[in-house]
């Protein structure tokens, strides 16, 4: 609200925090570390008890009230330390790493709770992740920092799809990048001129990259429309719902592609000679 709070101290600030640790007070109850901030705060009895009430309902913990911190599985006390964090209503609710300690499953569970619950509470929050998977689920802007510096800061899709940087690229997905050559106001990969959606963006200072993720390679194609990247198949790995084909390019350089099974194309093997395409 335009109201610089640097030097203003830390428990007049207003801020919720949830700590990656969750910082839950083991010797209490459910019920006493919600109601933590809001007896700091001298708020009377009969409004502890609703305001708690309600924010265990919010979690869906308001039937473990009386549960001590030790009994409680990884995303109960997720979901603990939450609502203390918020009971008191603060301006700005802050997140270090929430859910970096909980199992795969339950940690995209819990990031659809927290994005339904900021929907509910309308609270502006602020999350620190390094999952980037995570950032993209839960975003409406995301800030990506280097170094202590923020270098990007847009909505998901733009910060994904449009990165203004090569580190943004990198940190981003499963990003590869290969070399171009920029000549006669285009880019050429291995001496093949590349075909771009916007020829404007052609540059010829510094060095040039081509940034491809797996998801963006085709195993069809259209030729003089598409691009064609031609190697060699190095490892296949399978990871589920689809195997990951690494490929080798002239000069060293790697990329890889993702095989569902519902592919026309049959899998291929390590040795193999393969033709990508990249629309």
């Amino acid at each position: 609200d335009g109201k610089d709070i640097t030097n203003v101290p830390t428990h007049k600030r207003d801020l919720g925090m949830v700590f990656q640790n969750y910082a839950l007070f083991p010797h209490m109850d459910v019920f006493s570390n919600v109601a933590y901030p809001l007896r700091l705060r001298k708020v009377d009895s009969a409004s502890i008890r609703k305001r708690v009430m309600g924010a265990l309902e919010i979690v869906h913990m308001q039937h473990l009230a009386d549960r001590r911190i030790t009994a409680l599985s990884g995303g109960q006390r997720q979901r603990v330390a939450l609502a203390r964090a918020f009971v008191f209503e603060p301006r700005l609710l802050l997140m270090d790493e929430p859910l970096s300690a909980l199992d795969k499953n339950l940690r995209e569970h819990m990031q659809i709770e927290l994005k339904r619950l900021h929907k509910q509470l309308g609270m502006t929050t602020i999350y620190v992740t390094h999952d980037q998977q995570e950032a993209l689920t839960m975003s409406d802007r995301i800030a990506v920092l280097d170094k202590g510096r923020i270098v990007q800061l847009d909505v998901p899709a733009t910060v994904y799809d449009r990165p203004n940087c090569k580190f943004v690229a990198g940190f981003m997905g499963e990003t590869r990048f290969l070399p171009v050559e920029c000549r006669d106001h285009s880019y050429l990969l291995n001496g093949r001129p590349l075909q771009l959606a916007d020829t404007r963006a052609v540059s010829s200072r510094g060095e040039n990259w081509l940034m491809v993720r797996p998801e963006r390679l085709r195993w069809e194609g259209e030729t003089g429309r598409d691009n064609c990247i031609e190697g060699r198949v190095l490892d296949v790995v399978y990871r589920g719902d689809c195997n990951q084909v690494s490929v080798e390019l002239s000069g060293g350089h790697e990329i890889a592609i993702r095989h569902s099974g519902s592919e026309r194309k049959a899998l291929p093997q390590p040795g193999d000679s393969i033709a990508l395409w990249l629309p």
